[in-house]
């Protein structure tokens, strides 16, 4: 008996409401989805590794322009974009990070660089748009990640603040991230995480993303989650390695301790939260306190599933 293999991923738990987008428009988030389900999935089911079916899961949804993370990302009160990464391996804790990028077209594979060919575990910057180009990755303009519902939701924040309003501002206004978890045939769980922080954001502002044990955490045999919220409480919480904590020693079983951080731990901030997780059988999760949240996973029966609100949508076999 072949072991089970599994991916669960998420588009950030800052949904639009339904009626904000064309059924058109929420057609195509949810094909680039299942694109992205599909990437990673290709990687699991020829026997390759977890690592290398997050960062190519999270790498379609940093090139789609209806998540934050990299074409698409938030604006700085600037009207630039700094965005953040990480990526960890759950048979050896090793991870990667980068932070404040301008350049970097994929962040994530920037964070996989900075794990495989740096003593580093996180590097900011432009130090960390140098480092991703001497290893050869894309780099590009800044400007290529702009798009105009951002432009929009910047200008909406600003208006809000002026007002003294911004606290009513809905978790689509402000925040989303991309993230992915997988387990593969050989049992190792991984785990990725991209964002472009949130709207209006002030130069230099570093949320969990980057931060292993916050906003991404992997570790076999127990779990492996990537988070979406307002990253300043997943970093007080360390909330991606209490859900592992939480399993390892109290011996919560693996839905309860992602329950307990979405619906109690985070939300007793007034925050909205999500994560996609993943345990060590393949079972994948992603629960959410917010409106909605894009989402999807393929569990070993090899179904696709995704969805951006309560509304599941199985796309068949993958």
């Amino acid at each position: 008996m072949t072991n089970p293999i599994g991916i669960c991923i998420h588009g950030g738990c800052g949904t639009l409401d339904k009626s904000l987008l064309s059924e058109a428009e929420w057609a195509e988030t949810r094909a680039h989805l299942a694109d992205s389900l599909r990437a990673g999935w290709r990687v699991l089911s020829k026997g390759g590794a977890s690592l290398d079916a997050v960062e190519a899961a999270v790498v379609v949804l940093e090139d789609s322009p209806h998540f934050n993370a990299g074409h698409g990302a938030a604006l700085t009160a600037d009207s630039t974009h700094e965005r953040d990464a990480s990526i960890m391996d759950g048979a050896t804790r090793g991870a990667g990070a980068v932070s404040t990028v301008k350049r970097i077209r994929n962040p994530i594979k920037a964070a996989r660089a900075v794990m495989e060919k740096s003593d580093c575990v996180l590097i900011a910057g432009d130090a960390a748009d140098a480092f991703a180009a001497r290893n050869g990755l894309e780099i590009v303009e800044n400007s290529y990640f702009t798009t105009q519902r951002r432009i929009e939701a910047l200008a909406s924040l600003k208006k809000r603040a002026a007002k003294g309003t911004l606290k009513a501002a809905s978790e689509a206004e402000r925040h989303g991230t991309v993230g992915a978890v997988a387990l593969d045939r050989a049992g190792h769980l991984a785990a990725a995480t991209s964002t472009g922080g949130f709207n209006n954001k002030p130069l230099g502002r570093v949320g969990d993303t980057p931060i292993v044990g916050a906003g991404t955490y992997a570790r076999d045999g127990v779990c492996a989650v990537s988070g979406t919220g307002q990253g300043e409480f997943f970093i007080r919480n360390a909330a991606a390695y209490d859900i592992a904590a939480r399993m390892t020693y109290a011996r919560t079983p693996f839905k309860d301790a992602v329950d307990t951080l979405v619906f109690d731990v985070l939300k007793s901030h007034g925050i909205g939260a999500g994560f996609a997780a993943i345990d060590a059988s393949g079972t994948p999760y992603a629960p959410y306190n917010t409106l909605g949240m894009a989402r999807g996973w393929i569990a070993d029966d090899g179904r696709l599933i995704v969805a951006t609100h309560a509304e599941i949508h199985d796309m068949g076999k993958a």
